[in-house]
């Protein structure tokens, strides 16, 4: 098949330089057999035979081997065959690669053969008569056996395509996806690109090549080409759309438009149906091959047609015949499909026909793969399309499930379907419907996405990666499955991930945050800060991974890197879990280290830095139980430079450093937060922006920081910087503010602060009274932000009840504190009750001196007004406002249902209040109010109290209580057990006090042990 040149004579050159031509040609040979296309491995063993025989040759041309015929015979074969093999490589380096395949046993065998005659060459040089060494000898005589046993073999893989090429031209086998599979192989086998344009290429060098062979008169080498061409061609790569169009169309056109009838000779005479395996038997006769079959299997011997014997082990195909029946059935389909394109118009009335052509192409397209080639080349892809938008769901299905055929393993149908006008969409607006005809367009979508140009444009249609997402979670599996692979076939693009990512689908994103370039990091950093996230998807993105590389664009990227980054930590971080995981992480010191570093560079960058710290900070309020909590700041020097950096920063930076702190009082690590705060005059820092009105919501942030310095703050470091210039802003911004936490806030530094005379003058100097009695009337409304105000209203109005200073109680009294204290004992919260009984146990403390005495009776009594009732408790005539008395106030009931409350410290305030009702001469009558008010029970119940020091209070007054015999008598017997209990649990101050009581009870005697 490859020419070779022809042995030109030697005979009138000299042998010395026949042998130096012949070991440089041998060199070229090596040398050229690096660069060959196929068969690198025979023709490297090739190689090194000529390596190993040129030295040998070289030697031989040192010695006096004369003219003999033998020599001349030998030198001959050797400089023709490594002209033969200097061919064959040259051939093998510059021809086409498909060809060389297809030729790869020849030009084995052309190895083969020049190995061997090598070796017949070597054997005819008389070795023995050149004066050689016995080892040289011996050395050929190895070099020749194993020249002569050499076999060179096409590979494997090399033999399973020119067998699946030579089985499909026998088999005349026209499937598409047969040709496009040994495409495929070749690619592989050759080395070369599997894309189209590269395929298509070398297929056009390959017939090129066949065209040299025609040149070459080479007709059976012409022939065979031909029939490969023929297979291959069928490919999606061999041939473009337009070629196959005008090769269908040619034929379409020369086949006419009616079906024809099939000739007799296609009947089987026994089924006397078209044969579809026709096969002759030794008659000469033609049947189908299951009909003869079950006739020689039910014992007939005879032929049903000439009756005459058969030969039963004689059955051949009819491959003429068979070939007929083919063609004719393939005109006949070929006809049929072009004439329903008609009636695919689709209208109302007509829907029933077009199920049925439907149908009928579905059949057809089921049934070969060339019937799939017609309809996609009888351009039904636009009708198909166009029915999707019909309003009959059947008819939308079917038109589906033809697409999904067609598709299927073909580039050609799905390069036809991106061809139509608003195809995608059709087939995306299907997703939203029923389940049924989701599940195909999905699947459709999934095929079509295998085709870059396809895949290209799925992902730009409107909505279709939401519905995608939606049906990924789909309860119908495979729905889900195709979903889920689709999605990842469009994660190609990064704009087809980040709307992954709007839609809350996040693996693409995780992934191409993670392995991704710089600028896609940076891409999908910006996405994930715009996000709008649910919890359950930020602790997702957390889990996934995303801290990691959010961190290293922090660390390592520009601004621009750093600010999306930054933003998107800020994201994440406002869920508590989120931001104690990045804590953990070490998202810290990166975002303060911004804060340290951008202070002056860059303000926008340090003030999404801090918003960040804020949600950190945030999170670690709420830590659940543990015996290690998370911090925020690791050092004292983190605490410090943050801190100072109030001094520095912009406003908006002011305000987040100030909620930092904020938040970090009220976590675990609060106690060492409000040390180092206090070390670094934050109290001081804290009081001038209170002051300043410029910001207010600087200012908001550091009333409620200070707040949280004050409350159980250091009372000499309050004293130094809260002074009356700073009492005089509170005040200002408790009447002036507009909001709650502020107001709160403000009054909760006043409710803090010591109760000092000085600063209560400073107090009422600037008018805080009235501005007090003004809140607490609230207590009835239920906003945590106005509970909390009340509460610190009541607490700062304790500072005006203390009994050594009766001015500012009478002040207060005058107004109107005390029914509204009273009020809070019902209607406020636990600390709100707390203060409010304070207050009045503080009022009432000052009650005895204050109760004015009754006037004399003057006259005769007959002509005289009656005299005015004298108070129960405290003999003298009593009024809310002039004594403060609780009995007047109906402060007494109240009293006794805070009792009830479940904080003991509540309690033990409510019982101070009515302990003062039964102080001195007092108790016989005030025990009989607190009687009347079922006060007694609820006390002899704190002897059972978890808290010591109510229980130690509720001896106190039962001690007192019980001097009155009516009142031991009632109650004694219900206190006896809790006071048992006290004699022996309690502590040693207890245990005397219940050993008396229980002595005055009549249980033990007064010479106890226990005294």
């Amino acid at each position: 098949m490859m020419a070779l040149d022809m042995v030109t004579s030697v005979s009138s050159v000299p042998a010395a330089e026949c042998l130096s031509q012949i070991v440089e040609g041998m060199m070229e040979v090596v040398s050229a057999a690096n660069n060959v296309l196929i068969k690198k491995d025979s023709f490297t063993e090739l190689s090194v035979y000529l390596e190993r025989i040129a030295p040998v040759l070289k030697e031989l041309n040192k010695k006096d081997i004369g003219c003999s015929g033998s020599i001349n015979n030998a030198i001959g074969i050797l400089n023709q065959e490594i002209k033969a093999a200097k061919q064959l490589t040259a051939d093998c380096t510059k021809r086409n690669k498909v060809y060389l395949l297809m030729n790869c046993r020849t030009i084995t065998k052309s190895l083969e053969d020049i190995t061997r005659e090598i070796s017949r060459a070597l054997g005819l040089i008389p070795l023995a008569n050149l004066d050689l060494s016995t080892g040289l000898i011996e050395e050929i005589e190895k070099l020749r056996d194993s020249m002569q046993r050499a076999e060179f073999k096409a590979a494997i893989a090399e033999e399973e395509i020119l067998a699946k090429i030579e089985s499909g031209i026998q088999e005349r086998n026209v499937d598409r996806s047969y040709a496009n599979k040994i495409l495929a192989h070749i690619a592989e086998a050759v080395g070369i690109s599997t894309e189209r344009s590269a395929l298509k290429k070398e297929f056009e060098e390959f017939k090129s090549e066949i065209e040299n062979a025609r040149l070459r008169k080479d007709q059976a080498e012409a022939i065979q080409m031909d029939q490969i061409i023929a297979l291959l061609e069928r490919a999606d790569a061999a041939s473009s759309s337009k070629e196959k169009e005008i090769k269908y169309s040619t034929k379409r056109k020369s086949l006419g438009s009616q079906p024809l009838e099939p000739l007799q000779s296609f009947y089987c005479p026994i089924t006397r149906d078209v044969m579809v395996d026709p096969v002759e038997t030794s008659s000469g006769q033609t049947f189908e091959r299951s009909a003869i079959e079950k006739w020689l299997a039910d014992g007939h011997e005879m032929c049903p047609l000439t009756m005459t014997p058969l030969d039963t082990s004689i059955l051949r195909p009819n491959k003429t015949l068979r070939e007929s029946i083919e063609e004719w059935k393939d005109r006949n389909t070929m006809i049929t499909i072009a004439s329903m394109k008609s009636k695919l118009v689709y209208q109302e009335q007509e829907e029933e026909e077009v199920l049925r052509c439907l149908e009928q192409l579905e059949d057809l397209c089921e049934q070969r793969e060339q019937h799939r080639e017609w309809v996609i080349l009888e351009n039904y892809i636009p009708l198909f399309i166009q029915l999707l938008g019909a309003k009959n769901r059947d008819i939308r299905n079917r038109a589906l499930v033809v697409l999904l055929i067609l598709a299927k393993d073909s580039d050609h149908a799905k390069e036809r379907v991106a061809d139509v006008d608003n195809a995608i969409e059709s087939i995306v607006r299907s997703l939203g419907r029923r389940i049924g005809e989701r599940k195909l367009a999905v699947a459709l979508l999934l095929e079509l996405s295998k085709c870059n140009l396809v895949r290209d444009g799925i992902g730009k249609v409107q909505g279709c990666i939401l519905l995608l997402v939606t049906m990924a979670s789909s309860d119908d599996s495979q729905a889900a499955t195709d979903a889920q692979e689709l999605l990842e076939n469009l994660s190609f693009s990064d704009q087809n991930i980040i709307q992954m990512t709007k839609a809350n689908y996040f693996r693409h994103f995780l992934q191409r945050i993670s392995t991704g370039s710089e600028e896609v990091k940076t891409m999908m950093a910006s996405t994930l800060a715009e996000l709008e996230l649910t919890d359950h998807n930020k602790a997702s993105l957390l889990e996934g991974g995303a801290l990691g590389p959010l961190l290293h664009l922090v660390s390592c990227g520009d601004v621009r890197m750093k600010k999306v980054a930054v933003k998107a930590l800020q994201n994440l971080s406002s869920l508590p879990a989120n931001g104690l995981q990045m804590i953990k992480e070490g998202a810290v010191q990166p975002l303060l280290g911004l804060l340290f570093q951008h202070i002056s560079s860059s303000s926008s960058l340090c003030e999404l830095a801090a918003a960040t710290i804020v949600h950190l900070a945030l999170s670690t309020v709420s830590q659940e139980s543990s015996p290690t909590p998370i911090s925020l700041l690791e050092s004292d020097n983190d605490t410090f430079r943050l801190f100072s950096l109030i001094n520095l920063t912009g406003s908006n930076v002011q305000q987040n450093i100030l909620r930092v702190f904020h938040a970090l009082c009220q976590s675990p690590s609060a106690l060492n937060i409000k040390t180092k705060l206090t070390e670094c005059s934050a109290m001081q820092v804290l009081v001038q922006l209170c002051e300043r009105d410029d910001n207010p919501n600087v200012r908001v942030n550091a009333v409620k920081l200070l707040y949280c310095l004050v409350e159980d703050g250091d009372e000499g470091t309050i004293l130094e910087h809260v002074g009356q210039k700073c009492l005089e802003t509170l005040l200002r911004i408790i009447q002036s503010s507009n909001l709650e936490e502020e107001i709160a806030s403000s009054m909760g530094i006043i409710s803090n602060l010591p109760e000092k005379p000085q600063i209560t003058q400073w107090l009422l100097d600037a008018g805080a009274l009235p501005v007090i009695s003004r809140i607490l009337p609230d207590s009835k409304q239920n906003d945590p932000h106005k509970n909390d105000l009340v509460e610190n209203a009541a607490g700062a109005m304790r500072r005006f009840t203390v009994p050594t200073h009766p001015e500012w109680q009478k002040k207060a009294a005058e107004a109107g504190i005390i029914p509204v204290l009273v009020q809070l004992l019902d209607f406020g919260t636990t600390m709100t009750k707390k203060c409010a009984a304070i207050s009045l146990a503080r009022f009432s403390e000052s009650s005895l001196e204050l109760s004015r005495s009754i006037p004399k009776r003057k006259g005769f009594w007959c002509f005289s007004v009656p005299p005015e009732t004298g108070c129960l408790i405290h003999g003298g005539i009593c009024a809310v406002e002039s004594s403060f008395c609780l009995v007047e106030a109906d402060a007494v009931e109240p009293l006794v249902r805070v009792l009830r409350d479940p904080d003991p410290a509540t309690c033990e305030a409510s019982l101070d209040a009515l302990l003062t009702l039964i102080e001195g001469v007092k108790l016989q009558n005030g025990g009989k109010v607190l009687a009347q008010a079922n006060a007694i029970q609820p006390i002899v119940g704190f002897l059972s109290s978890s808290s010591p020091m109510l229980q130690e209070k509720a001896l106190n007054t039962l001690e007192r209580i019980f001097r009155l015999p009516e009142l031991k008598q009632k109650y004694g017997p219900s206190a006896q057990m809790p006071l048992v209990d006290l004699t022996l649990r309690g502590n040693s101050s207890m245990k005397s006090l219940s050993a008396r009581i229980l002595a005055h009870l009549n249980v033990l005697h007064d010479q106890s042990s226990y005294f």
